[in-house]
């Protein structure tokens, strides 16, 4: 069947190279870091990303990006958004002409304030895709329910795609707004951290459920000012990812929110994980972005001052709760 290339041996790229190859498709990883391939290929485990989970025997992995890319039909991008820029521009003179692109990477770009299509489309001519939604990859590898979402701008790309992935338990929907898509999966993991720090300060579910509601409303705001269509934050890639990432400890966003409310340093709890926590950075892009777009995003604003400024969580919360008196609805 068709040949598969994963980009990035995390979590959620392991998680779904596994979900292609248990589905028959062949399919290649490849990881940036040679010891996870090492590992995979001797032991057929991912200990630092996805501790006992056993992967498929008919799973290559290699270190090599050319070797990964070279025979893909399809090319799915899981590298964080920070390094999607480096590690493409790497593979795409080694990709077929017809190779398809699906982005898995929730993020904005530092200093180009870009989401990761756009990334990929700055540097070819591939199609991309964008597949995201409330999915923990831990849950996905167990089989656990979940649906997500594919935005495509071919509807016959976006069809083919859908039965790829699509599986009993993960199940697909397909969508046509790929900027609203990745603001959505970008932007929640801001909200993350800002959930976090509110139940590591004990503020209650009253503070956690204000927040999520008026999280998504900073991530409509800014969607709808950037072109995208309003409709997609009330789906899975809107409201569904951010009530999972700002409700689980699975989220490393919220735990990363968790540990700034408990006084711990940014570096610390950077230096404490292997994954990659993309709030941290999307924080800065997405505070850049409101002020290019004018956009009050108070929420964003207090993250970003937290974990750029170190400043306060409690003071943070203070001020947002003293801010002027607005109606619920305007503009």
């Amino acid at each position: 069947m068709s040949y598969i290339s994963v980009i990035g041996a995390g979590s959620w790229g392991t998680t779904l190279a596994c979900l292609l190859s248990n589905k028959s498709f062949d399919v290649t990883l490849w990881a940036r870091e040679k010891d996870v391939a090492e590992e995979i290929n001797n032991t057929r485990t991912n200990s630092a990303y996805l501790p006992d989970i056993t992967l498929p025997d008919d799973l290559r992995i290699t270190h090599s990006i050319d070797d990964a890319v070279k025979k893909a039909r399809y090319v799915l991008n899981a590298v964080p958004a920070q390094y999607t820029r480096a590690v493409f521009k790497e593979a795409f003179p080694y990709m077929p002409e017809q190779a398809i692109i699906i982005s898995a990477s929730k993020g904005i770009e530092r200093g180009t304030l870009l989401t990761v299509s756009s990334i990929l489309k700055e540097l070819s001519d591939h199609p991309v895709a964008v597949l995201s939604g409330p999915s923990f990859a831990k849950e996905v590898i167990k089989k656990l329910p979940a649906a997500v979402t594919l935005a495509t701008e071919d509807k016959k790309i976006g069809f083919i795609l859908q039965e790829m992935f699509n599986i009993n338990n993960f199940r697909v929907y397909t969508h046509d707004d790929i900027l609203g898509v990745e603001i959505g999966g970008a932007l929640k993991n801001v909200m993350a951290i800002a959930s976090g720090i509110s139940d590591s300060l004990g503020l209650g579910n009253n503070a956690r459920a204000s927040l999520i509601t008026r999280g998504l409303v900073e991530m409509t705001r800014l969607g709808i000012a950037m072109g995208a269509k309003e409709r997609t934050f009330s789906g899975l890639s809107g409201i569904g990812d951010l009530v999972l990432t700002c409700t689980s400890p699975l989220s490393r966003n919220y735990t990363v929110g968790i540990k700034l409310g408990q006084g711990i340093k940014l570096k610390d709890i950077l230096n404490q994980t292997r994954s990659i926590a993309e709030g941290v950075a999307t924080a800065e892009s997405a505070f850049e972005l409101s002020k290019k777009y004018n956009i009050e995003m108070p929420i964003v604003e207090q993250v970003y001052r937290i974990l750029y400024e170190d400043k306060d969580p409690v003071l943070a919360v203070k001020d947002l709760l003293e801010r002027s008196l607005k109606s619920e609805f305007y503009g």
